[in-house]
């Protein structure tokens, strides 16, 4: 079983070394692929000797996984932000795993010195497990196969990972694995703990309610919450 490990990027020159160097060990069983969305610092210098495969990309979280995903020749595709750190034996779970579903997501947790975070990270799991679906800071992969089957992620520009774990349900529910992959905690800390989580959830609240993506990324980035009534 080949894996591939799909990480993309864009201006990540702070932490781009430390994540790639906590996957050396896995090259040679696994292919490192970094998709720069067209970083304007030093990330693809950085990045150059510590990947086996450099790409380049249009930014956009989806559109990069895709142009990844596209040059991948594992048989199973991982998918990792840059500033989440996967398990040491991360791929022997998934082979022995991967033969209960297509596709799955570890549980998380989040480094930071904020009480809150430990209670963030159970909930997330426990929401995953009930409904299904991942985020993508809970490293989602999948067999390359069921990730072509359904013609990979949507070009959004938020919400990309609940999209695609809607549609990879449809073929197989998750595998959904103990082992703890650590997030960052950064964006939650300089936003304020409190405060990000009632802008994801506003954000959630209007892609359910069919609010345009776009329009979702915007308040996002800008830490604006979105309002049915106001946007």
């Amino acid at each position: 079983m080949k894996f591939s490990i799909i990480i993309p990027a864009l201006n990540e020159q702070q932490g781009i070394k430390n994540c790639l160097l906590a996957l050396q060990h896995y090259r040679g069983q696994a292919e490192i692929i970094l998709v720069d969305g067209g970083s304007s610092d030093k990330t693809v210098h950085i990045a150059t000797a510590l990947v086996d495969n450099l790409l380049s990309s249009d930014k956009g979280r989806a559109k990069q996984m895709n142009v990844g995903a596209k040059a991948a020749q594992g048989d199973i595709l991982i998918f990792l932000h840059s500033d989440t750190y996967l398990p040491d034996n991360a791929l022997a779970l998934i082979s022995e795993n991967i033969g209960q579903a297509a596709w799955g997501r570890f549980d998380i947790r989040l480094t930071g010195t904020h009480w809150m975070l430990a209670v963030i990270a159970r909930m997330m799991n426990w929401r995953s497990r009930l409904t299904g679906i991942a985020t993508g800071d809970q490293a989602i992969f999948a067999a390359k196969t069921a990730f072509e089957a359904i013609n990979g992620y949507a070009d959004i520009a938020l919400m990309e990972d609940i999209d695609l774990c809607r549609r990879l349900k449809k073929i197989s529910p998750p595998l959904c694995l103990n082992a703890k992959v650590h997030s960052s905690a950064r964006r939650w800390q300089a936003f304020g703990v409190f405060k990000i989580i009632v802008l994801m959830w506003s954000c959630r609240l209007g892609y359910f309610l069919g609010e345009k993506p776009g329009i979702l990324a915007q308040h996002y980035q800008q830490g604006r919450y979105w309002l049915p009534f106001k946007h």
